[in-house]
């Protein structure tokens, strides 16, 4: 009990003064789960050994098993020739001797009588005979019945048609009607005269007349209709404010004339004038001042990398050398076509008063759309918009290391790959001084003013090498910033000159922390000590 941790011999264990724990799902007297200290070979012989032995019981149980399965199938074999057996009730039933011979004597009965006597045939080529006349005397009928159906078949449909042809002579106002165009088909299309024999057959040839007529006109309806519908999509591609609240169908073609109508009502030629001012006056304005505002924030970019630039001059990268960064124009397509739309849309349009055409409308009408998004490459537009709008894009950095004696270029970085660990480290931090003081709108001339520049940085130098920590804290120092340092004891030497204060913090047990400040002074005089 007044043990933290401990073990009984039944297997009950506890890790600290409240949780005991107990694991009843094996045997603690099974060697298989032992362990001493870190040697678990003893272990590994007891699991092979019980392996071996499970082996050997399986094959020998398999071995019965076989044995066990071809007894079963024997007795199965055996049962099943029983019951076949059985289903007989005598040894008639399976005597095929008896009625084979019977069969036998019955074929020769009928062969003596056939020798004895020839009336045997004699009635067989009678019979022979009379199937024929049945059969014949058959075909006849069908054919008979089948003339029959025919007759009343065209008696049926001459009925028929002769009511219509009474219905069509009552009617006389309808034959008055089309009395013109039955003379005119009678003269190029019924060249017989008409009779209930050929009257069938030439009204197929009328109707297959009447039919063509029919398909050449909606032939040339559905290729004007066409045309109709291919204008309507361009309207309404082109004009979808307008075109809303109707489609381009030919069921649309009111609210087209209605369109129409409007259109003419309000006289557009009329405001081309106008439009054109107010394109220029606030369209082409509006992308002035984007462009500007851009461009603005780039050499905002160059002249705080200039500013940075100026910091890291008087602090030693290398011996007799300085690291300078560079801020290239990119070369990213994408960010070169946008620049030179912006400047193509806006060339020759402030000062000129006839400058408006449709292909200067088309050039701000396609930057606005993509800079909103177009229609199914919102995602594409997005990314764009994003890469090009946002100037840190517009250029690449690097750095360049060059010698304090004559400012030549020393080595070119474009980036940290293929580096020692040493370089890779010091870059990172010039990097990251540098981003610190551009986010403070640090001004190298005007570093000494008070303005609140606080940093804190976590497990501080506690893998970099000491030369690499302390150029890091002189450019911190260089620039100014107030720094709160978090780091391991042992690179408190590295800190000590850097430092006003130091705090140790130590938590006994993980329950209970405690904080002990001094100044950096104190803090020598007690290590000395």
């Amino acid at each position: 009990k007044r043990f933290k941790k401990a073990l009984t011999l039944t297997g009950q264990f506890k890790t600290d003064f409240s949780r005991h724990e107990k694991d009843d799902r094996f045997d603690i007297n099974d060697s298989r789960r032992w362990i001493l200290g870190w040697e678990n070979s003893s272990k590994l012989q007891k699991i092979e050994e019980d392996i071996l032995l499970e082996t050997e019981k399986m094959n020998f149980i398999a071995t019965k098993l076989k044995t066990i399965d071809r007894k079963i199938q024997n007795m199965q074999n055996f049962r099943d020739t029983l019951r076949d057996v059985i289903a007989y009730k005598s040894f008639e039933e399976i005597d095929y001797y008896l009625y084979a011979k019977k069969i036998e004597e019955l074929e020769e009965e009928r062969e003596q009588l056939k020798k004895s006597s020839n009336i045997l045939e004699l009635l067989q080529e009678k019979i022979e005979k009379t199937v024929q006349n049945i059969a014949l005397q058959k075909e006849n009928v069908d054919k008979l019945s089948q003339k029959i159906g025919e007759l009343k078949g065209n008696q049926t449909q001459k009925t028929e048609e002769l009511k219509e042809a009474k219905s069509l002579i009552e009617n006389i106002k309808l034959l008055e009607k089309l009395k013109s165009s039955i003379e005119l088909l009678s003269q190029n299309i019924i060249t017989e005269k008409l009779n209930l024999s050929n009257i069938k057959r030439e009204e197929i040839k009328v109707r297959e007349f009447i039919q063509k007529q029919i398909d050449s006109s909606n032939r040339i309806a559905l290729r004007s209709s066409q045309k109709v519908i291919e204008f309507m999509s361009i309207f309404v591609s082109e004009f979808k404010a307008e075109a809303k609240d109707f489609d381009a169908s030919i069921e649309s073609l009111g609210e087209f004339r209605k369109q129409l109508v409007s259109l003419k009502k309000d006289d557009l030629p009329k405001w081309e004038k106008r439009f054109k001012a107010l394109f220029r006056e606030k369209t082409i304005q509006n992308i002035v001042i984007v462009q500007s505002e851009l461009e603005h924030q780039a050499g905002e970019i160059e002249s705080k990398i200039q500013k940075i630039n100026d910091s890291l001059k008087d602090i030693e990268y290398n011996d007799g050398s300085y690291i300078e960064l560079m801020a290239q124009k990119s070369t990213t397509i994408d960010i070169r076509e946008f620049m030179q739309s912006l400047k193509s849309a806006i060339s020759g349009s402030i000062d000129s008063e006839n400058n408006y055409d449709e292909e200067k409308f088309i050039q701000v009408k396609e930057i606005i759309e993509r800079l909103k998004g177009r229609e199914g490459y919102s995602e594409i537009d997005k990314k764009w918009r994003k890469l090009v709008t946002d100037v840190r894009n517009w250029f690449d950095f690097s750095a360049m290391e060059r010698y304090l004696s004559d400012g030549s270029e020393k080595e070119y970085y474009p980036h940290s790959g293929g580096k020692s660990g040493g370089q890779k480290e010091k870059l990172a931090y010039t990097v990251l001084a540098s981003s610190l003081a551009f986010q403070y709108g640090l001004d190298y001339e005007n570093l000494k003013t008070r303005s609140f520049r606080f940093v804190m940085i976590d497990e501080a130098f506690g893998r970099g090498s000491d030369e690499s920590s302390r150029y890091a804290l002189r450019l911190f120092e260089k620039l100014e910033l107030q720094l709160l340092v978090i780091t391991p004891k042992q690179k408190i030497n590295i800190i000590e000159p850097f430092v006003n204060s130091v705090h140790f913090v130590h938590n006994q047990d993980g329950k209970n922390s405690t904080l002990l400040s001094m100044s950096i002074e104190e803090f020598i005089q007690n290590k000395n000590a």
